[in-house]
């Protein structure tokens, strides 16, 4: 069934500007296979979350699972990045999609036959994390190899963010409704099932191989410290990583405090959980339409600083409301500045970074966005258990609105530092 539908959209499809990307035939059955695949992701996420909850009614214990899905990002991040610059990453990302589904059927087991404890949990969040440092780098880096043109970077980026958010209105959502009808075990079930789309997708690709740069005879090790040299010795894209390093560490992490304000502090149950993570999901999906709708290749601007501004101010009040309908439109507010803050980093990075180094350079994007979070996690699960939910997001998302007014008044100078690297690639 999935072949037949992702076959159905293959063809050839109308030209509008704000869908450009989907021009490529392999990014359109990528696109497809993913977006049926991310509301599965969704819906475990949320039924994660609320097991976790169920079973210990521990803000401590939602930071821990959160910290052991996430930390393998941080650690294999950057030998993923060596690896994605260097095997074929087609290849590499269905193998991490097929070991991703293995893992939604296991939970799913364990769950419907009842078996399932917090020590179950942990080791599988472990692993899909592990999987999850690697596809997700590999991912970032593969974008580029699934267009015809370049010029669609950008959207094609944006596409992805847009993607990646509709399925986080509908996925919380009908998780939400599931959970309260029949448990948490179908959820993980039909994740299980949703990996099915985007593997056949990825199988109908014709991709061609890559042209690969000529190597020296260099080593694992010396390849890993070229990238951090690269990276870390070039003032925007330090600033640019450091920014979404903040911003995940102490923002981010805001989704494990979820279940708390959705139980304890609204007075309400999985439903309501799955509303406020869906309204978060819409203030994201606007984001990154509002990205994909912008003309040209991405540059350094006031966008990304502005955008992390308003998701902390967005945390801030969120922080302070004791009402579901003022909550829903302020989480909402903030998943539009978290999501242009992330995409639009991810963005200019690849605007900027050749070929040749994309896999390493990504790599320590996806050690920013995702391997601080579970760092975060941990904080703001131990924080809350001391001073409560409201008070830690409040000081994170203070903190979120700090680090933009760093980074705005660093910014001339790194525009101007950018200047040379924009007129040798084109990006205009």
């Amino acid at each position: 069934m999935f072949t037949y539908i992702i076959r159905a959209v293959a063809g050839p499809k109308p030209d509008f500007p704000v869908l450009r990307s989907l021009k490529n035939r392999n990014y359109r059955l990528f696109f497809v296979g993913q977006g049926v695949s991310l509301v599965g992701t969704w819906m475990q996420q949320i039924a994660m979350s609320w097991l976790v909850y169920r079973l210990t009614g521990s803000a401590l214990l939602l930071g821990v699972v959160g910290f052991s899905g996430q930390l393998p990002s941080f650690l294999l991040a950057p030998v993923a990045g060596v690896l994605a610059d260097r095997w074929n990453r087609h290849r590499v990302i269905v193998i991490t999609q097929t070991l991703s589904m293995l893992q939604a059927f296991c939970l799913a087991a364990l769950v419907l036959t009842r078996s399932v404890t917090i020590w179950h949990i942990i080791p599988l969040s472990i692993f899909l994390g592990c999987v999850n440092a690697f596809d997700i780098t590999t991912r970032q880096a593969f974008v580029v190899e699934m267009l015809e043109k370049k010029e669609d970077l950008g959207n094609a980026i944006a596409l992805n963010s847009s993607l990646v958010n509709g399925a986080r209105i509908i996925g919380p959502s009908v998780a939400g409704i599931l959970i309260a009808a029949v448990g948490e075990g179908v959820c993980f079930l039909l994740n299980g099932i949703s990996y099915m789309a985007v593997i056949a997708a990825l199988l109908m690709m014709k991709i061609r191989k890559p042209v690969m740069p000529a190597r020296a005879k260099n080593g694992f090790m010396r390849e890993l410290h070229e990238g951090f040299s690269f990276a870390f010795g070039f003032a925007p894209i330090k600033s640019i990583l450091l920014l979404l390093a903040l911003v995940s560490f102490m923002g981010v992490p805001y989704q494990v405090l979820m279940p708390i304000f959705a139980g304890s502090i609204l007075g309400g149950g999985p439903h309501t959980l799955g509303f406020l993570m869906g309204a978060s999901g819409l203030g994201a999906l606007g984001g990154a339409v509002f990205l994909a709708s912008r003309k040209g290749s991405p540059r350094l601007g006031k966008t990304t600083p502005m955008a992390a501004a308003i998701f902390g101010l967005g945390l801030m009040v969120f922080s302070r409301s004791r009402l579901l309908w003022l909550s829903l439109p302020v989480i909402s507010i903030a998943g539009f500045g978290m999501m242009v803050q992330m995409a639009s980093s991810n963005m200019v990075l690849q605007s900027i970074v050749d070929d040749r180094r994309r896999g390493r350079v990504m790599s320590l994007f996806t050690m920013a966005f995702m391997g601080m979070a579970p760092f975060g996690s941990l904080a703001a699960g131990g924080l809350a258990n001391r001073i409560g939910a409201p008070s830690t997001l409040l000081a994170s998302g203070f903190c979120c609105v700090a680090g933009s007014l760093v980074f705005s008044s660093r910014l001339p100078s790194l525009k101007k530092e950018l200047a040379p690297v924009y007129e040798r690639r084109g990006v205009v």
